[in-house]
Formats: structure tokens, sequence, C-alpha cells
């Protein structure tokens, strides 16, 4: 028990190292779309955070004009939950036991075709390690509700901005929501991405049920790190996710206009860091760029 104990603390300050305080400006968006109650662009509407659940959400498009982003909301003022997504390739890194009483858990994620093409010796995302988000719908019954935000410029993998527990947490778009159960559902992340926000207490059935999660897709191909944008083959949630935070911190500069100061460009590939030769963008570490043969800051 004390190995057990000891092993759940040490996984908490691991998650909680990489958590941020929420920006000023995303702190401003989330109150401001909240005391707003609901949408007005619905681009899919009509789904669950729970099944059976009275209240139904939708896929919004409010602010693709001006901050070119989407996001879930309910009515009231609510968001979404957080289930908890196992999916993915089983075992593996940093794999505490914590996914093993969930009852729906597949081998495979959406995207895992291209996890593999990437070619850092993992054929597909492991949901201990890499905080990502179970965002869209694509069941096959009858009736059933489905969304591809591929149809609004959401590229598969691109990083996403998670606001939960009064924290922000950078995730990728790595999973789409089946057609379990009743209705089609939204409001589930990997079980690293959760215990980010909420702690060890978050299992393969155990999530966090209030509708006060904000999820938030950023249209376009500057949101996406690619093969070697991002630290694919960590054995670790915090080495993975520093590995984003940069791309991350550029693209919330996107939502009212600030949220601080800029980070400097990170490089966490050497020999491919700013003033490295490069000829295309993936010569280039993290969120530098290709700029006449060298690599260098956006």
């Amino acid at each position: 028990m004390h190995s057990l104990t000891t092993t759940l603390v040490t996984l908490f300050l691991a998650f909680t190292t990489e958590a941020r305080d929420v920006p000023s400006n995303i702190q401003t968006f989330y109150n401001t779309i909240k005391n707003q109650g609901s949408c007005f662009n619905k681009l899919a509407t009509g789904f669950y955070s729970t099944d059976g659940g009275s209240n139904t959400f939708s896929y919004c498009g409010d602010h693709l004009s001006d901050y070119n982003v989407l996001y879930i909301q309910g009515t009231g003022g609510k968001f979404a939950n957080m289930d908890i997504d196992c999916d993915g390739a089983q075992g593996g890194p940093a794999d505490d036991g914590r996914c093993g009483d969930s009852g729906d858990t597949q081998s495979i994620t959406s995207f895992a075709d291209t996890v593999r093409a990437y070619n850092k010796g993992i054929a597909d995302l492991y949901a201990n390690v890499h905080p990502y988000v179970v965002f869209g719908n694509s069941g096959t019954k009858s009736g059933y509700k489905n969304f591809d935000p591929q149809n609004y410029g959401v590229h598969p993998l691109s990083l996403m901005a998670v606001v939960c527990g009064n924290k922000l947490i950078y995730g990728i778009w790595g999973d789409e929501n089946g057609d379990d159960g009743a209705h089609a559902m939204v409001g589930e992340a990997s079980i690293s991405l959760a215990t980010a926000c909420y702690g060890t207490s978050m299992t393969g059935d155990n999530g966090h049920d209030p509708d006060d999660v904000l999820y938030i897709a950023f249209p376009g191909s500057d949101a996406v790190p690619g093969a070697n944008g991002a630290n694919w083959g960590a054995s670790s949630y915090s080495s993975f996710e520093s590995s984003i935070t940069g791309l991350g911190d550029r693209l919330i500069q996107r939502i009212g206009g600030g949220g601080g100061t800029t980070p400097p460009p990170t490089c966490s590939w050497a020999g491919h860091c700013a003033g490295a030769s490069c000829s295309t963008e993936n010569d280039c570490s993290d969120d530098l760029v290709c700029k006449s043969g060298k690599c260098a800051a956006p």
C-alpha cells in the first residue's frame, strides 16, 4: 500500500507541475461564453455529456470568424464534462493500472495511422502519456448525430486547449466519439489529461461529472505540431506536454488578442534548433520554421 501511495503522489506531482493558471484572455473568453448561456452558431447540436441526460450540447462556431476557434457548449451556461478515455496502445510507459476498470477501452485511436507514420517508435497514442481530447462524432447508428471537425479546418493531431479545474492544459485532438450508448456523446479526454486537471482520483471508470470543462479546437495547419514538433515517443505526460507548450502558448494569442508575452521558441531536438540548416519545416524542432535554409522563430 505504501508503494502504491508513493507512486500516485509522484504521478500527481508530475502532472501538476505541467498545469498552469488560466491566462486572463482565456478566463475572459470562458466567462463571456458561459454568461452568454449557449452559442448562436451551432455547427452541430443534439449531443449529450451524460447518456440519457436532459441537457443537449453543441459544437459552436460563434468565434470562428474573429478568433478562429471552435468549442463545445451546452445550454444554461454549461460546457461539457470529462469522461475518461483509455483507447490506443495498451500498457507501455506510465501505465499505473488506473485504466483497468474501463469497460469500453479500444486498442486503437482515430488517427493511429498518422501516429505510426511519424516513425517515432510508437504504433498509437498512449492514454497515460499523450493528453488527447476526444472531439467529433463518427457514429454509424441510424439517426445518430455526427460531426467532423475537419469540415471546419481542424486537423487530426492538432493542438487543443482545455480549461478544467481552474487550469489551462494543452492537448491534441487524438480520438473521436463513437456510437456507444443511446446518444451521441461529448466531453471525453485521455486519462493523462484528466489527471493533469483533477488528480489521480481519475480512473477508467471515474471521471469529472460537472459540465464546466471548456474544450477549444484551433483550425488551421499552424495548430499541427507534426512529426517533429512534439515528443511523440515520450515516456511520460510531462515530457510530451512540455514539448507542445510553445505551440499552445502561441495559439491562445488568437483569443482576445492577448494572454501574456509570446514565449521564445523552444528546442527539444538537438541539432535542429534556431540557426540549424534546413530544407523543410520538418527539419526544425518544435514550432521553429524553415526560413532561407535556416531554422528560425515563426
